[in-house]
């Protein structure tokens, strides 16, 4: 498989993984039938595959709508989108990161896009030195230049 297959396969599977564990496991416990949710099971495997499709595809539009219904479906809150720093490396972390950036924030502390990047902090130091990421005047990274990087990464081994 090459790069691109792996990274559909590995984001379908936490799609899948997320969809059951999220919202059909505690659907099955409140109806305590699993006949109700059997089929929807079953059709989320297959929706899985279009939602990563779509969010990996070259539609930027389409991308950017799909990752915001996944984090609302698989992340609600009232506070704001904060997700640990190694869920920017799971296949669904990465591919929000290169198509919606980080969900209403414009500025990354240094961990945060060091994250994102999947870099060190020492390393987001040096590529804003180098002028390869953008530094927010008040501190900080902008998360459009972190964007920027990760699109071009991807489309370099395109």
């Amino acid at each position: 498989m090459d790069a691109s297959t792996d990274a559909h396969v590995a984001l379908v599977g936490q799609l899948v993984e997320l969809a059951e564990r999220r919202l059909l496991d505690p659907l099955e416990i409140l109806t305590g039938d699993d006949a109700v949710v059997r089929p929807l099971r079953e059709r989320v495997r297959g929706d899985a595959e279009m939602w990563a499709a779509q969010l990996l595809g070259p539609d930027d539009r389409l991308a950017r709508h799909a990752g915001a219904r996944m984090i609302s479906a698989f992340y609600p809150g009232d506070g704001p989108f904060e997700m640990p720093a190694q869920w920017w490396a799971s296949p669904l972390g990465r591919a929000i990161a290169r198509r919606l950036g980080h969900p209403g924030r414009d500025v990354l502390s240094y961990p945060e896009a060091a994250a994102m990047l999947g870099i060190t902090r020492q390393g987001v130091h040096d590529l804003v030195r180098r002028g390869k990421l953008d530094r927010h005047a008040d501190g900080g990274v902008l998360t459009a230049s972190v964007q920027a990087r990760l699109r071009s990464r991807t489309e370099d081994r395109r």
